[in-house]
This record gives structure tokens, sequence and C-alpha cells, in this order.
């Protein structure tokens, strides 16, 4: 489970082009979201110092994505808009600047909130 986040924190952190990033961190989401339901089944687990810290870090982890994603959205809509406006959408064509993807969770299930109780 661990080597799971190892592998696709390290997969986000080297991926290369906007599409790459976007599937890299998706993969780390889910994975984060693993390691919360697995805390779930083993309450010694969840009761360990160590545990705990980790937990922290993971949710520090998920909310810093969460929030990369909407500063990349609200960038991308600003230069899509700003592409669409004239004088720049004269420039944009003479050099093939090409409208930008939103950052877009296409699975229904990953866009869902794991939910874990600690009761």
């Amino acid at each position: 489970m661990f080597e799971n986040v190892t592998k696709a924190r390290n997969l986000a952190i080297g991926a290369q082009g906007r599409a790459g990033q976007i599937q890299a961190e998706a993969q780390l989401s889910a994975a984060l979201a693993n390691v919360f339901a697995v805390a779930e089944a083993y309450p010694d687990l969840k009761a360990n110092q160590n545990f705990l810290a980790i937990q922290e870090e993971l949710t520090s982890t998920e909310n810093k994505i969460a929030f990369a994603r909407q500063y990349y959205n609200d960038s991308v809509m600003t230069y899509n808009n700003q592409r669409q406006q004239f004088p720049a959408v004269l420039i944009a064509g003479m050099f093939a600047f090409k409208e930008e993807p939103y950052w877009k969770i296409e699975n229904a299930v990953e866009r869902e909130a794991p939910k874990v109780s600690f009761a």
C-alpha cells in the first residue's frame, strides 16, 4: 500500500506535460484514498502515533492537490478567455496558441470523497 503511494507520488513529481501531470495526480489521489480505507480495517493501526502523523501528511497532500487543481483550472480559464479576445486572438492564431484543457476527473468513482470513519 505504501509502495503504491510512493510510486504514485514519484510519477506525479516526474510527470511530463499537462495531461501526464493530471493523470499522475489522479493516481496519487486514488492511492491516498486506499491508505485511509486500510486504516479503517485495522483499529490498532489507527491508534499508532506514526500512522497518525502519516495520516495528517496525507490529508495535507490531498488538500494541496485540490488547491493546485483549482489554481490550474482558474489559470486555464483566464488564458483561454484572453486568447479569444482581440487583439490576442490574432497573435494566438499566428503563433498557433491552442486552447488548454481543464483538469477534470473523468472517473465518477474518483470524484467522490473516500468514506472513512475513525469511530
